[in-house]
């Protein structure tokens, strides 16, 4: 879902030294960036114009869904006909920002939704089940499938005007124009667009300056926590690629593509082998730069659970990855702020103070999940993320999963 993703993927000059730095660069290179190489785009594009297995062709929409940090971590055994078993490749997974896999899960929900989607726009009906082998544990994924599909021709079968949003969706991480609040109406459809999955919806506009400041103000606090705990920037470091060949050789992760940025990774001034310390300027710099983007938020939405089971949780990603579709369909950007929701020891504060804001956690109620949190506004176009393509989704066998 970027997914939620922790580190913007503009310029990264100030992350790693400043304007210092950049006279030791090429002559000319301070005006260059590289672009994002076509290849790693492609499967936007869509399935083949001459593929006719129907699973396949869904498939091809389904991989274009949000994923946290653009893991990709989706496998799909298609050995028997007719049938897609879906599969967590768990060397694509978070262990120090999501240590129980709920945001992985929510993932692997919003690729169902689109996969739904698309088999229903060949008149087929995707006839899903969670977990058939059982629920793994708090643990993560351990090998079991976490759904089988069946497709079945159904000429009854309704079409879901969201799928035409599919190829459109992308995730926006930069400034919002403050002026333009999200209408009542425009409210009213991403509510009605979460409705086929069991969550409570919430949104908060410009109209309530002290909610719409206090979700700032826990935002900007998770955000540092992330940052400046060693660990959980390094995993994000660790799934950085800078620079077009990079992208175009893993097309997953978080894309950085500035050229001031890949000279100096190849010149050994940008180490991913570290996290660079907390009062650093590598770090204090993107907290001001977020903290900027929060102020041009004009609008705050979430997603609250009465569980938070497995199930729930993919059911989660289904009704997100609607969210999200119904949001592009009315020229609005979208952005998930999953830093305050993590669930590891650091971030207890404001993983608090959300699900209190947000009524999750009021005395004498039952316990609540808050599932989703994001931003969301008007901002100007962006382009798509990368994209493995379908064959590297695919199992083989000998492969671990």
């Amino acid at each position: 879902m970027n997914h939620p993703t922790p580190l913007p993927r503009r310029s990264f000059l100030r992350v790693i030294g400043g304007g210092s730095i950049a006279a030791a660069l090429p002559l000319g290179l301070a005006a260059c960036s590289s672009g994002m190489p076509p290849e790693a785009i492609a499967a936007w594009q869509g399935p083949a114009a001459d593929e006719t297995d129907p699973r396949r062709w869904a498939l091809s929409w389904a991989l274009l869904a949000p994923h946290s940090h653009n893991l990709q971590s989706w496998q799909v055994d298609l050995r028997r006909p007719g049938e897609i078993t879906l599969t967590c490749d768990r060397s694509r997974l978070l262990p120090e920002t999501d240590p129980f896999s709920r945001q992985i899960m929510m993932s692997h929900g919003t690729f169902l939704e689109l996969l739904d989607m698309a088999a229903r726009e060949r008149g087929q009906r995707c006839e899903i089940t969670l977990f058939p082998q059982g629920a793994f544990g708090p643990q993560g994924p351990d090998g079991r499938p976490v759904a089988h599909i069946r497709l079945q021709p159904d000429p009854t079968v309704a079409r879901d005007p969201l799928f035409a949003q599919i190829p459109l969706r992308h995730t926006h991480r930069n400034a919002y124009d403050p002026a333009r609040p999200v209408s009542a109406q425009a409210w009213q459809a991403l509510a009605q667009a979460v409705q086929p999955h069991p969550l409570r919806f919430g949104s908060v506009g410009p109209e309530q300056p002290q909610a719409i400041a206090r979700h700032r103000a826990i935002a900007d606090e998770a955000w540092a926590i992330e940052l400046r705990t060693p660990r959980t920037m390094l995993e994000s470091l660790k799934v950085m690629r800078v620079g077009a060949a990079e992208v175009a050789r893993h097309r997953d992760g978080l894309t950085v593509l500035d050229a001031k940025v890949e000279w100096l990774t190849r010149l050994g001034l940008f180490d991913r082998s570290q996290a660079p310390a907390p009062d650093s300027y590598a770090v204090t710099s993107q907290i001001e730069d977020f903290r900027a983007r929060l102020a041009s938020t004009p609008g705050f939405f979430w997603m609250v659970s009465a569980d938070n089971e497995r199930a729930t949780q993919v059911h989660a990603g289904r009704a997100y990855a609607r969210v999200q579709l119904a949001a592009t369909a009315l020229g609005l950007a979208v952005q998930p702020l999953q830093q305050a929701l993590q669930e590891y020891p650091e971030v207890a504060g404001p993983h608090a103070a959300i699900r209190a804001l947000l009524g999750a956690s009021a005395p004498g109620q039952t316990v609540q999940t808050v599932q989703m949190w994001a931003r969301i506004g008007h901002a100007a176009p962006v382009g798509p993320a990368p994209r493995r393509g379908l064959d590297a989704h695919i199992f083989q066998p000998g492969t671990a999963g």
